[in-house]
């Protein structure tokens, strides 16, 4: 059974501005920049772009129950050509290194083929953002080849070694063609030992916890996967579940969100605050609006005032100045600062930071 889109259902969650509303409710907590500020690390800001992100669409093969995108089938946002072309520009104005590209299943945009060759003509590091099943769906099995040909790195959604967990989170029959698909991966080179072909798999936890160690989970992770699928991976992310979207949903529904946002305030980490991903990332939505991260793209939360709106606004001048610039914030950002922290690549400080011995909740995979 495929979960309904917020959109499809027509629920109020479907209006980023009454999420907003929601997570900034009466709550007697401090926000994010006051808890910055009595740690003496206020405000946050950006220190460079090192990565450019790009959300090409909420058009998804899948429908999953944490999905802070609402992607889904019925979904029709899709970056066009001119907006993929202004992107490909910017690369060729700056030296940003990467190119991180994500959706809804972002191989479903039309584009993203050029978007990975026009990156990788440049001379980028490409990532890509793959839900896995896409792999085997009919029209895009081609996709494995053309990765591996141009070198792309793949950053695949996987969030247990067990069949029931996944497809509890993610839809019947998920795993099943996930495994397929990380086999058909791995026959051309992917995740092989010492194959430059990077293979990255991504846990989230599948209710209000936050996520266990990441190395102790890959390693949990490469020998179940070996002794049962004889899949090889590269290495493992584990990512905190931000409370947007299909999630924010699922904690209303389960009278769970004040719970939860307090867990993730009473976990928030400093140590954190250096590696947090919004300090060198610019997102790009699927418009071409810009904002500091993924996830204030989806709360509709635009750069700092005074910074350029829309990725054809952006001239060689102004993405110097994005350097500096104050990260726009809200509660949701605990997220990313709690326990071990989290981020588009992974657990951000070594558990040794962690001073708060209940932050963590769950353990390993879920059983």
């Amino acid at each position: 059974m495929i979960e309904l889109t917020l959109s499809r259902r027509e629920s109020p969650l479907a209006d980023a501005a009454e999420q907003r509303r929601i997570l900034s409710r009466g709550e007697t907590d401090p926000s994010f920049d006051q808890v910055l500020a009595s740690r003496g690390r206020a405000p946050l800001q950006a220190r460079g772009t090192e990565v450019l992100q790009i959300n090409v669409g909420k058009l998804c093969n899948q429908a999953c129950r944490h999905c802070h995108v609402d992607a889904g089938p019925d979904r029709r946002e899709m970056m066009s050509r001119e907006t993929a072309e202004a992107c490909l520009d910017v690369l060729r104005r700056s030296n940003i290194p990467t190119l991180d590209i994500t959706g809804g299943a972002p191989e479903m945009n039309p584009h993203f083929r050029r978007l990975v060759s026009g990156a990788r003509n440049l001379g980028r590091r490409v990532i890509d953002r793959c839900n896995l099943t896409i792999l085997m769906a009919p029209g895009y099995e081609y996709l494995p080849d053309f990765l591996a040909e141009h070198q792309a790195e793949i950053v695949a959604s996987l969030p247990c070694y067990l069949a029931e967990n996944v497809d509890r989170q993610r839809g019947d029959q998920v795993f099943k063609r996930s495994i397929a698909a990380l086999r058909r991966l791995n026959s051309v080179g992917y995740g092989q030992p010492g194959s430059p072909q990077f293979l990255t798999l991504v846990f989230n936890p599948s209710g209000p916890t936050l996520p266990p160690d990441q190395q102790q989970l890959e390693t949990d992770y490469r020998r179940e996967l070996r002794a049962r699928y004889e899949i090889e991976f590269t290495r493992l992310f584990t990512i905190t579940n931000l409370p947007i979207n299909r999630f924010l949903d699922d904690l209303i529904r389960a009278g769970q969100l004040d719970a939860y946002l307090h867990k993730l305030l009473e976990a928030f980490n400093p140590a954190t605050i250096k590696g947090l991903m919004c300090r060198t990332t610019l997102s790009v939505d699927w418009q071409g609006n810009l904002a500091d991260c993924d996830f204030n793209q989806m709360l509709e939360l635009p750069l700092a005032t005074g910074q350029p709106r829309n990725i054809s606004e952006l001239n060689t001048s102004q993405l110097s100045l994005l350097t500096g610039r104050r990260i726009v914030t809200g509660r949701h950002c605990f997220g990313c600062t709690a326990g071990a922290g989290s981020s588009c690549q992974g657990q951000l400080v070594d558990n040794s930071s962690i001073t708060n011995p209940t932050m963590h909740e769950g353990g390993r995979a879920s059983r």
